[in-house]
Order: structure tokens, then C-alpha cells, then sequence
């Protein structure tokens, strides 16, 4: 997926005297072009490539807001020297802050999927020992400072229970209020017909193709990494740690490129072939393994991706009633390339640059049209930014908010429960009944025996 999207920024930035903003926290480190899958010199065509291997690898990792005022730079630079900028990338928190005027607060920071939870309030447990204590206590507290928050979230879901407590630590005031605040000031914007996209000309385009391309697609692009060294590239970070463990000093392998799809999967092999007690054909099992778990993670990342997309942009885009500026790409068959993909994309951009009024998202093919009328149709009256908690005493299961709640009820799980329920309801009255019948029987039978020994 990273490759079209790339090639489609070196196609526009050629045509449209472009130049381009790496928008993948994984690419900014250098020294490691392949697993971080960097488009190589070759391809670039000339064209400037900013906050591309641009950091040591044992760099601490960029939070969301200094990605941001770096790229608003870099941005107003390209744009004071007359030139198109494209920002480009896998990080989509990233490039959604740089898009979108006043995030909420660790908006787009707490889903699954990515490669790193990279946080504008990212604190200590060592400031604010309580962040280390269990979820439970977590929650307790967080019912005590914000019990809107405590109420929106589901009672395991420690994460994000951690990350509301963060933010009351940091600022000193409850999530739930200045999310409130921030959604109040969004809406305000959207009264006064003042965009909430950052620049005015902004154009969103998404390269897709179906599911099974595209999963087939990402399964060749590690075999290709694979030819290219990506063996040698792990190898490389492997020995890296391992001489960072001889002098003594730890590396935090749970931050930056250390987590990077690629390596932290050979890792293990690395290890067990440097102690060298396994055989020959038992490593070969064993990196043949560690490569099909990077297969299935690269799947599940590319999943979470157009996940993102789905719902996370395109949610952003409908507040701020922009959603005409997404445009779908079908990469499905990429013989078509020019005809799917480079002339629509062109046309698209020409006519924003000449102030025309750009087409339909959905008419550029069936696969938009598919995408894009489901999204529509799904369309409903603005919800709260804060939701809640429900319980379903039926299933015993706690889910949080209300699209999960509405999916439950409507689940098989859901319906079987309610049937068995019924069942269970109606089988303890059947017995109730009985046993009511039976005491009153044997109230008759005592009434009919009459008073015994003369009382």
C-alpha cells in the first residue's frame, strides 16, 4: 500500500512541481530503508523528500506535535518558493494533525493497529507513580476526577482509562471537559462556515484496491524486502542491541523503530541463532516462521490503515463537511495504473489548482461508489463526543458506546441469549407453578383432615 501511495506522490509532485513531506514515523529514521520500506534515491525522480531518514534509529521518538510543527514548516516553505506540497504516509495521526485545525485532545492516538502510541500529553509513570497501579485503580481513580470519562470506557480497557488520567495529571482539568470544550469550539467553527481543515486547497487521496488484492499485494512486497536484505537489515539491529547490552546500557525496545514491522518478528530468531544451540533445520523453521508473522502483520497493519480511513478521517472530514475532498484511487489492477490512477489523480489536481469545481468522489469507479455510498448511508445525527458504558445482564458482557451496544443487540450471541433466557424464564416459572400448586394442595389436604387433637 505504501508503494502506490508513493509512487502516486512522485507522479504529482513531477507534474505539479511538487515536493514531498514523509508522513511515516517508521521513515524517519535512517540507516534502515528497507524495513521501514523507504522509497529508494532511484525512484524519486529528483524530487525533494523532507523528514525522510532524518533521525538515529536510538533517537527518542517523535511525539504527534513536534511531527506537526515540523511539517507546517517544511509546508510553508515549499509553499513561500511557489512549489505544490504533498504530505505522504503511513502514520495517519500524523498526517491527520497536520490536515485538521485543533485536534481534540489525543484524538487518533488511542486505536489499535498502530505502530506506535505516540501522545502530545505522553507522561511518566514515575511523575504520577498511580499510572503503574492496576486498571482497576486506575478506573477508581478516574471516577473520582472525571467520572464521565470512568463512565465512557470500558472497565478493562486500561489504555485508554491510563490516558484520561495522563491528561488530568498534565493540564489539571477533567478529559471529558475540554474535549467538550474543543468539540463546542469545532462546532462553533462549522456555524460560522469556517473550514476546519488547515488550508483551504487541500486534496485527500486514498489508494485502494479489495481486500484480497490488496492483502496479496502486501504478502509480495515482503518477499520482495526480503530480496532486497531485509535479513541483513534486522541483523544489523540485532547486533546493534546486542552491543548496546555488552556496555551496559538498556535501549527501550518498546518505542521508535524497534517496534517497526520487521524486526521485532525476527528478533527472537536472532537471538536463539546466537546462542546457537538449535540445528540447522530447526533456525530454518524458525526465520520461515518469524517471516510469515511479518507477513501476517504487515496484513493486519494495512487492515488497520484503511480502518483509519474509514473512520477516523472520514469522521473528521464529515465534521468539518469536507468529505468531497477524499477521493478513492482503485489500484485493484495495476497495468491500469495511468488510467486508474495518474489521470484522475491530475485532473483532480488540475482543477483544484485552477479554483474548478472538482467531481464527485464516487464517480471515479465502482469500488468509490461502493466505499463511499456505504459511508453515506451510515450517516446519522451528530452523536456526543462522550458516550457511554452499557451492560447487558443477559450475555454478562459491558461494551462501550453506542455502536457497539447496537451491534450486540443485533449479534447472533445477543439473540441466542435473549432465546435462552426465555427459557430458562420459562422452565423456573413452570417449576414455580408447581411447587405453588403443590403447597396449595397441601393446604386443602390439611383444611379437609380438619383440627386435630381438639385445637
Amino acid at each position: 500500500m505504501t508503494d502506490s501511495y508513493r509512487q502516486l506522490a512522485v507522479d504529482l509532485a513531477s507534474r505539479f512541481n511538487g515536493e514531498i513531506i514523509n508522513g511515516d514515523a517508521m521513515q524517519m529514521y535512517r540507516g534502515l530503508p528497507i524495513i521501514t520500506n523507504q522509497i529508494p534515491t532511484e525512484e524519486r525522480n529528483g524530487i525533494p523528500h523532507h523528514l525522510l531518514s532524518c533521525i538515529d534509529p536510538d533517537a527518542e521518538a517523535w511525539r504527534v506535535g513536534l511531527f506537526k510543527r515540523e511539517a507546517l514548516r517544511i509546508i510553508d516553505d515549499i509553499r513561500s518558493r511557489g512549489k505544490v506540497p504533498i504530505l505522504v504516509g503511513g502514520t495517519h495521526y500524523y498526517t491527520q494533525a497536520v490536515l485538521f485545525k485543533d485536534q481534540l485532545v489525543g484524538e487518533g492516538v488511542d486505536d489499535e493497529g498502530e505502530r506506535e502510541q505516540l501522545t502530545e500529553f505522553s507522561s511518566t509513570s514515575s511523575k504520577w507513580p498511580i499510572l503503574d497501579e492496576s486498571t482497576e485503580v486506575l478506573l477508581e481513580k478516574l471516577r473520582e476526577v472525571d467520572p464521565v470519562m470512568a463512565g465512557r470506557w470500558h472497565p478493562k480497557d486500561g489504555r485508554r482509562i491510563r490516558r484520561s488520567l495522563e491528561i488530568f495529571f498534565q493540564t489539571g482539568r477533567p478529559a471529558s471537559e475540554i474535549y467538550k470544550e474543543q468539540m463546542t469550539q469545532k462546532r462553533k467553527a462549522m456555524d460560522q462556515s469556517d473550514s476546519l481543515l488547515r488550508f483551504s486547497n487541500t486534496l485527500v487521496f486514498w489508494v485502494h484496491a479489495e481486500k484480497e488484492v490488496l492483502n496479496a499485494r502486501l504478502d509480495a512486497r515482503v518477499d520482495d524486502m526480503v530480496k532486497q536484505g531485509l535479513m541483513t537489515e534486522a541483523q544489523k539491529m540485532s547486533d546493534y542491541l546486542q552491543e548496546k547490552a555488552s556496555q551496559g546500557v538498556e535501549v527501550d525496545q518498546t518505542r521508535g523503530v524497534w517496534v517497526s514491522i520487521g524486526f521485532k518478528e525476527l528478533a527472537n530468531y536472532f537471538e536463539v541463532a546466537r546462542k546457537g544451540e538449535q540445528s540447522e533445520k530447526e533456525l530454518e523453521d524458525l526465520k520461515r516462521a518469524s517471516l510469515e508473522q511479518i507477513r501476517t502483520a504487515t496484513r493486519q497493519y494495512g487492515s488497520s490503515q484503511v480502518k483509519w480511513i474509514r473512520n477516523k478521517l472520514w469522521r473528521a472530514l464529515t465534521e468539518a463537511g469536507e468529505t468531497n475532498r477524499l477521493y478513492l484511487l482503485d489500484s485493484s489492477n495495476v497495468s491500469n495504473w495511468s488510467e486508474c490512477i495518474t489521470q484522475p489523480s491530475e485532473k483532480i489536481v488540475q482543477m483544484m489548482l485552477q479554483n474548478e469545481p472538482t467531481p464527485d468522489p464516487k464517480s471515479l469507479s465502482q469500488l468509490a461508489a461502493t466505499e463511499f455510498g456505504a459511508k453515506e448511508a451510515q450517516v446519522k445525527a451528530p452523536k456526543e463526543l462522550i458516550g457511554k458504558v452499557y451492560t447487558c445482564e443477559c450475555c454478562k458482557k459491558t461494551l462501550a458506546g453506542e455502536d457497539q451496544w447496537n451491534i450486540h443487540l443485533d449479534s447472533y450471541q445477543h439473540k441466542r441469549g435473549l432465546k435462552s433466557a426465555k427459557k430458562r424464564e420459562a422452565r423456573d416459572e413452570y417449576f414455580r407453578q408447581k411447587e405453588l400448586e403443590a403447597q396449595e394442595a397441601a393446604v386443602n389436604e390439611k383444611l379437609e383432615q380438619g383440627p386435630e387433637n381438639g385445637s
